[in-house]
């Protein structure tokens, strides 16, 4: 095996990336602190086709130091849109068909690996405030909660992670 080098990774150029088909996912970042874990999230979202990310609350905004320094870019490449109000924005989701499922632990939550995507549906996924959670009044007018299985100590996860293994697992349910 050989590394490949950087010119052999087919990177899109940022309009190129733009004018691909995106995958029907929208990420939800619900009051997140880290600017690191905020740049991290972008650089996923290109990595995944992610059509848009809505940033809400105390989330901070591009552009910034510490976003670019994890999002290397992708804040370019990424659509994305503050929102003040988390609440407000998945009531507006929800009136366009757009399923929100929130990623918390929750009594009648879906582990993730048994949630099942509907055929032609579009979700958001809302992550949450690194301390906190997602708010409970979001969580409560969710139409699902998703959590990601843990068997160790601690039972949670950095956002970044979190948004990772999430982000993978639903790309491939919804293009395969």
């Amino acid at each position: 095996m050989r590394k490949l080098k950087n010119s052999e990774l087919d990177r899109l150029e940022i309009e190129a990336f733009k004018a691909k088909k995106k995958t029907p996912l929208l990420i939800i970042l619900d009051n997140i602190r880290s600017l690191n874990n905020i740049g991290s999230v972008f650089r996923t979202s290109d990595a995944f086709l992610i059509e848009k990310i809505y940033l809400c609350g105390i989330t901070a905004k591009p552009p910034h130091r510490d976003i670019h320094k994890t999002a290397l870019g992708a804040t370019d490449s990424v659509t994305w849109e503050y929102v003040e109000d988390t609440l407000t924005l998945i009531r507006k989701l929800q009136k366009e068909n757009i399923k929100i499922a929130s990623i918390e632990q929750a009594d009648n939550s879906v582990k993730l690996q048994d949630f099942k995507i509907e055929k032609n549906q579009k979700y958001a996924i809302v992550m949450g405030n690194e301390v906190k959670g997602v708010q409970q009044e979001v969580v409560t007018e969710s139409d699902y909660c998703i959590e990601i299985p843990q068997f160790g100590t601690k039972h949670s996860l950095n956002i970044s992670v979190t948004t990772g293994i999430v982000v993978w697992d639903l790309f491939k349910k919804l293009k395969f």
